[in-house]
């Protein structure tokens, strides 16, 4: 049985990308592998789950060093980026059904965003080989934020951009941080298992383990 979202009052769609729209997180993984072993440390199982939903800068910040200038920390922020990109390039796959629902709420007239940590870069690259790139309104990415996840201001700057009001916003996302971004931020959330278990999720509204289980329209 799908679980059915109260369309009748939302007007737009705020959507993650990685791990929500694209099953990018192996290439994620790897790029940061990569950069901690460049700077001689171990990337553990628990230093990833911290990415996940997070911005590079925060990342970076608290495993590779607190004191770095901002120039240094955008360095490397950029070869983490610079190393996903050369990774997933060509391996680009989206998650069942999650192109179809994407063209199913821009038929209903749903204006879309992606609200994201990645770089604009990242989001043409990954929209643009999935044909839906033009979908979006609004394109939220780190650059975009003060604060990211699990602050609310990327949802809200999104919610702001498209005219419409955060309680009239659906927010599917993957990672916990982004669900308390969501919440606290006033909007109904959807969490998919794509990267989380269903405890660290427990915040949202609705939680499935692929989005054909929802019904959005």
């Amino acid at each position: 049985m799908k679980n059915n979202i109260p369309t009748n009052r939302q007007k737009a769609v705020l959507w993650d990308l990685d791990g929500t729209i694209v099953d990018s997180a192996p290439y994620h993984k790897m790029a940061w592998r990569d950069i901690f072993n460049r700077h001689g440390m171990d990337f553990t199982e628990e230093k990833y789950r911290f990415t996940l939903g997070r911005r590079n800068k925060e990342i970076i910040r608290k495993y590779i060093g607190i004191n770095l200038s901002e120039q240094e920390v955008n360095a490397i922020a950029e070869q983490k980026e610079e190393s996903f990109r050369a990774y997933i390039k060509d391996r680009i796959q989206p998650f069942p059904q999650v192109v179809e629902i994407i063209n199913a709420m821009a038929a209903a007239e749903f204006k879309q965003a992606i609200v994201s940590s990645a770089t604009i870069e990242n989001i043409r690259l990954i929209t643009g080989a999935l044909y839906i790139n033009t979908l979006f309104d609004v394109f939220i990415t780190g650059r975009d934020v003060i604060k990211g996840k699990p602050c609310p201001q990327g949802f809200l700057t999104a919610a702001d951009r498209l005219g419409v009001q955060p309680r009239n916003c659906i927010v599917i996302e993957d990672a916990a941080a982004g669900v308390s971004a969501a919440k606290s931020g006033g909007m109904y959330c959807i969490a998919v298992t794509n990267t989380c278990s269903r405890k660290d999720l427990a915040a949202a509204d609705v939680i499935v383990d692929r989005l054909d289980e929802v019904s959005f329209v």
